[in-house]
């Protein structure tokens, strides 16, 4: 864990190397995902069933290729009552806080009497990826499907791997809830390539969308244009920002809620006060030991975690924004003031009583968020994520003859006379 202080000599070089560290794929895994697509493009189904012979250990034509959609509403009616409540809870609150992402179409006349609009349309087929094994994340399979039926999507197709051929029933009973359409036991690159390019008996979509590993992020990144994609992920992460009021053992908890993740994720702490600094330091290594997810967290904190110690509060807001975290908690009395000057985060959690937890399951914002600084250009998933807007215009003779000769002038300005002669025909046919 590394321990900054904006008073250190050299706290500027340490700042940049912590801001600049990439934990993401290497070129090892760009070249094995390039081969395993172009493998899956060329042989489709066959392709995929060794590769998921070799990888998850089972055989597609023996185990099934398809979950059966009874198998699903079967897992979710055999849930205990506590954990259906939460998963409707949840579902709930995702869906009417999408509900409200909906656009608006557009249509109006201007000045010069030209009518013009946009209009919102979903996409017809939707890609989920769903991890499987250790990390089976039935709160991500409700982020992502739920978006994609408020927006209108005909088809939902989800993959996710089956290691060994066993598959999570939790996440069978998440897509009950959420009226996922289609579910494949296939995952990782493989996976992804055969959602964007169809392999066989799994057809094409248009978008895809979830969280995975190193491969399933770069096969999306290499598959951009193929198909659309909500963003490439990389390792979580958390800034907590927190004052000397907070308890120390909350904040701990706060960051290791991200360390358990994976080895490779990242919890930062900012602080105006160095004693709570010691105590919160004390308390994740005291936590630590307890969790069972304790070897993940270790590694990931000790590696990648880091205190830094400011001035006051008010002094960390640009290194915040340098860092543009995926999840950012103003820890504070009042923190809209702080709020008021984030400009680069994921999600925001507002209050010493908003942990980045319930973000991740029932409060309603999605939990996909761009990590490894992207929150500087891109936005959490979203409704619009699964739509497209397709704008139109229509001119009368009257408005023609006002814009027409502009257009005429600038299409050959540009060198293009076709362009200038489709609107100067219809100038003299008007005249």
């Amino acid at each position: 864990m590394i321990r900054l202080s904006t008073t250190d000599a050299g706290f500027a070089e340490a700042f940049d190397a912590l801001v600049n560290d990439r934990r993401e794929s290497d070129s090892t895994v760009t070249r094995d995902v390039a081969a395993i697509i172009a493998r899956v493009r060329a042989e489709g189904e066959g392709a995929v069933r060794d590769l998921t012979l070799a990888l998850d250990r089972h055989d597609l034509d023996a185990t099934g290729w398809q979950v059966d959609l009874a198998d699903c509403k079967a897992a979710f009616e055999r849930l205990e009552p506590e954990l259906r409540i939460a998963l409707e809870l949840a579902a709930t609150r995702i869906r009417a806080y999408h509900e409200k992402q909906l656009p608006v179409d557009s249509d109006f006349t201007d000045a010069a009497g030209v009518r013009l609009g946009a209009r919102w349309r979903p996409v017809d087929a939707a890609g989920l990826y769903v991890p499987g094994g250790r990390a089976a994340y039935p709160s991500s399979l409700l982020m992502n499907a739920i978006p994609a039926k408020v927006a209108g999507v005909g088809r939902i197709a989800m993959v996710t791997p089956t290691p060994d051929g066993k598959i999570n029933h939790l996440v069978l009973a998440a897509a009950h809830l959420a009226g996922v359409d289609e579910i494949w036991r296939i995952g990782g690159a493989q996976g992804v390539a055969a959602l964007a390019h169809g392999a066989g008996r799994i057809a094409a979509v248009d978008v895809i969308t979830g969280p995975g590993n190193a491969w399933v992020a770069e096969a999306k990144r290499q598959l951009y244009g193929v198909v659309g994609i909500d963003m490439v992920a990389g390792p979580s992460e958390i800034v907590v920002l927190a004052d000397g009021l907070n308890d120390s053992e909350w904040t701990a908890a706060d960051l290791l809620s991200q360390a358990e993740h994976d080895v490779t994720t990242q919890s930062i702490l900012f602080t105006d006060d160095a004693d709570f600094a010691d105590r919160v330091a004390a308390a994740v290594d005291r936590q630590i030991p307890e969790l069972a997810t304790a070897n993940v967290a270790r590694v990931a904190w000790d590696a990648n975690g880091a205190i830094i110690v400011v001035r006051d509060l008010d002094e960390a807001m640009p290194l915040v924004d340098r860092l543009a975290p995926e999840h950012l908690q103003l820890s504070v009395d009042a923190p809209q003031t702080l709020f008021d000057r984030v400009r680069h985060a994921g999600s925001v959690f507002l209050g010493r009583h908003t942990p980045e937890a319930i973000g991740d399951y029932v409060a309603g914002p999605n939990h996909v968020l761009p990590t490894g600084r992207r929150a500087r250009f891109a936005s959490g998933l979203s409704v619009l994520d699964f739509m497209k807007r397709t704008s139109f215009l229509g001119l009368t003779e009257d408005s023609l003859r006002e814009l027409g000769p502009a257009t005429v002038a600038l299409a050959r300005a540009e060198g293009l006379p076709a362009h200038a002669k489709s609107v100067a025909l219809r100038l003299r046919l008007n005249d």
